[in-house]
């Protein structure tokens, strides 16, 4: 191929796509994926493209969408709070740039730039479970782009944020294994780098304080999120010599691991082991037993979101706003004690 001659047509062809997609991926169009764009761009400048059409896609002109980076849209919170976050866009014509960091902080690194770079109008975020530098949004705050953090979030950029009072919700919860008789109260936690699962095991040791019950920190694991790491986590404490009778998990998937772990250990829920998780997703119904669970607005979360960035892109200088939402514990028989 000419360099110094190249088309639209050369990039499509060799790219095996349509010349309109390569077209609306150098215009930074939000139809077309991130991939597909990034492919384009690096073929086009290996060509010389842009300097024999003289145009420039990484000037600052902003595209009319917003990216949503998520760790994973297979949890219910976070399919929820994009249907939040869709509707309150589309009523101010802006598009929603929905993408996955799969709890990988490489990758959640990479979609930040690949989304600055196609010129996002702002970013709203929820961390993945590995992060714990945040350059990547000191960048996008650098630029001037509007950042939001929903539910996973950190102190370390200034930016809105959307949250529930994680410390409140982990301390009743705990409150109410004690009050259904357990002694010995487990907690597993996310990554020990994760805020809002230090947050949480702040609450838990609180509640156990103020009943008068030790903080036993054998009792007290993480896990990674993944079905064998949960699994994992629960087997080491339930084959323990002692082991607990209440545990208070990170998410409704931990406490699938735990009573997985439970049954196979042969403990009856809840008389030997009651569990309290945390997202209130729709599978918690059809347990067995049915799990209590933290249920949290995430649906609002999401169009609380939406409106923060909205705002923000309207006024950028604005003061911060820190937005914390209620959250309801709904009891269910995996800590009645009653119907076990």
């Amino acid at each position: 191929m000419d360099k110094k001659q190249t088309t639209l047509k050369d990039i499509a062809s060799k790219l095996n796509v349509s010349i309109s997609t390569v077209s609306r991926a150098l215009q930074g169009n939000p139809r077309i994926s991130i991939q597909t764009r990034e492919k384009v761009l690096e073929l086009a400048k290996e060509y010389n493209y842009f300097q024999t059409k003289h145009i420039n896609p990484f000037a600052k002109k902003k595209i009319q969408a917003v990216g949503v980076i998520v760790p994973s849209i297979k949890y219910h919170l976070y399919a929820m709070a994009i249907s939040g976050i869709e509707e309150i866009l589309e009523k101010h014509q802006m598009q929603i740039i929905i993408c996955q960091s799969n709890e990988s902080y490489e990758r959640e690194k990479i979609l930040v730039k690949e989304l600055l770079d196609i010129g996002v109008s702002g970013l709203i975020v929820s961390l993945a479970s590995e992060t714990k530098e945040f350059d990547h949004f000191l960048e996008a705050k650098k630029r001037k782009i509007p950042l939001v953090f929903f539910n996973r979030l950190c102190d370390e950029v200034e930016s809105d944020k959307v949250i529930i009072d994680n410390f409140k919700a982990a301390y009743d919860a705990t409150q109410h294994l004690i009050s259904v008789g357990c002694k010995r109260i487990a907690y597993i936690g996310g990554p020990k780098i994760l805020q809002i699962s230090s947050t949480r095991l702040l609450g838990y040791k609180k509640a156990l304080v103020d009943a008068n019950l030790p903080v036993e920190e054998k009792l007290i694991e993480s896990t990674n999120f993944t079905r064998e790491g949960n699994l994992s986590t629960a087997r080491k404490l339930l084959y323990s010599p002692e082991h607990p009778d209440g545990v208070l998990a990170f998410s409704d998937q931990v406490a699938i691991g735990v009573m997985l772990a439970a049954k196979e250990r042969g403990l009856k829920m809840a008389e030997d082991l009651a569990i309290i998780g945390f997202n209130n997703e729709p599978i918690d119904e059809l347990l067995e037993p049915s799990l209590t669970s933290i249920d949290q607005p995430s649906y609002e979360m999401g169009v609380e979101s939406a409106k923060l960035i909205i705002d923000r892109i309207e006024n950028y200088d604005k003061d911060v706003s820190r937005m914390v939402l209620k959250s309801e514990l709904v009891i269910r028989n995996s800590t009645n004690k009653n119907k076990s």
